[in-house]
């Protein structure tokens, strides 16, 4: 099932989004489960997608080695973040402790491509930098 989604995910990555992605690899696990799905993009940075059987979920956009920030939306509840209006839903908005509410959609499709617009849009805001 997961590995459908993550198959799933990849077309549309490379379908919708070929202009910001150089590559698409599902990433198993040694007992040969799909963990997640790592999008290399062309700014040398990469997006890690991951969901489980139970609806956890990350969005992972990585850019510690580039300009030392991250954007994620999980949905692990940190009791951290409790007050976080959209708990346990909740976005790292440039950094591990700035954050905020996320309001990705509960479809994952639907969330995968919003959140790549996002990544679409700032990494064309950092070519015009």
């Amino acid at each position: 099932m997961i590995l459908k989604l993550y198959k799933q995910f990849e077309n549309i990555a490379n379908n919708e989004y070929g202009d910001i992605i150089e590559n698409a690899e599902i990433i198993y696990s040694h007992a040969g489960r799909a963990r997640k799905l790592r999008l290399e993009l062309i700014d040398s940075t990469y997006v890690d997608i991951f969901y489980s059987v139970e609806n956890n979920y990350s969005l992972h956009w990585e850019q510690k080695n580039v300009r030392n920030t991250i954007y994620r939306h999980d949905n692990a509840p940190h009791k951290k973040w409790t007050n976080i209006n959209t708990f346990p839903k909740h976005c790292h908005d440039g950094d591990q402790d700035n954050v905020t509410e996320s309001n990705l959609p509960d479809n994952p499709d639907t969330a995968l491509s919003v959140f790549l617009t996002f990544v679409r849009k700032k990494i064309i805001e950092q070519k015009h930098k």
